[in-house]
């Protein structure tokens, strides 16, 4: 019965994908880690601003995989490597751009000490929306997901493959959905901890730099 569910959906070895996908999902990647530490830092509503752009990121992503994309730079080894280094070189800087808001955390909030003032220390962000987005589409093992792993559970012979790109397409985010909102309380919880404590909140926002600048040099490395 599942067996011919599944088949006319054109989804082939179902339960092989589902499995596949929630040991990617929970795999430490851009995505969590930049929502997790929104999370920690500015609070739940800021972190689920944070996913949305991470969800439109992916079904930009599932579209392009359903569009061929996979053949395309496969056909176009140039375009690849044009795509991977500049998302490489965005990932960088992201990381690059969060040891430097840590090293500020810490030089304003060694002000405020000495002057005496003991309100949070306010740095200015960027919109988490519109950062999510860009790092859930240069997000390499995203990129790797949906344009390798992803396409191979689409029946060829099935009359609707689009019906079957928006059933697949649903279970990834039905599981990425699970996964962030356990992140997002999870990080949440550290809060009220990370503004008393300036030194672990801009320790936390370096690591996670340290970690940005690790995954924009797997995707230089990256291949189909």
């Amino acid at each position: 019965m599942n067996a011919l569910m599944h088949a006319n959906f054109g989804i082939t070895d179902f339960w092989t994908f589902l499995l596949g996908t929630i040991f990617i999902v929970i795999l430490p990647g851009p995505n969590s880690m930049y929502v997790l530490s929104v999370a920690a830092q500015r609070g739940v509503r800021t972190a689920y601003q944070g996913a949305c752009g991470i969800f439109v990121g992916d079904i930009i992503l599932m579209v392009l995989s359903a569009c061929g994309v996979a053949s395309l730079l496969k056909a176009s080894p140039a375009l690849f490597h044009v795509i991977k280094f500049v998302g490489a070189a965005y990932l960088g800087w992201i990381g690059l751009q969060m040891l430097i808001g840590c090293w500020r955390k810490l030089r304003a909030g060694a002000a405020a000490d000495s002057a005496g003032d003991t309100a949070p220390v306010q740095i200015k962000e960027a919109n988490p929306f519109r950062k999510a987005l860009i790092i859930s589409l240069m997000n390499p093992k995203a990129i790797l997901f949906f344009i390798s792993f992803f396409i191979q559970f689409v029946d060829p012979q099935f009359h609707s493959p689009a019906i079957s790109f928006i059933g697949l397409g649903l279970i990834c985010q039905i599981c990425s959905f699970s996964y962030l909102t356990a992140i997002i309380f999870a990080g949440a919880r550290l809060a009220d901890t990370f503004r008393r404590r300036r030194r672990l909140s801009a320790g936390m926002g370096g690591g996670v730099g340290v970690m940005f600048i690790g995954f924009g040099a797997k995707l230089a490395t990256a291949t189909l």
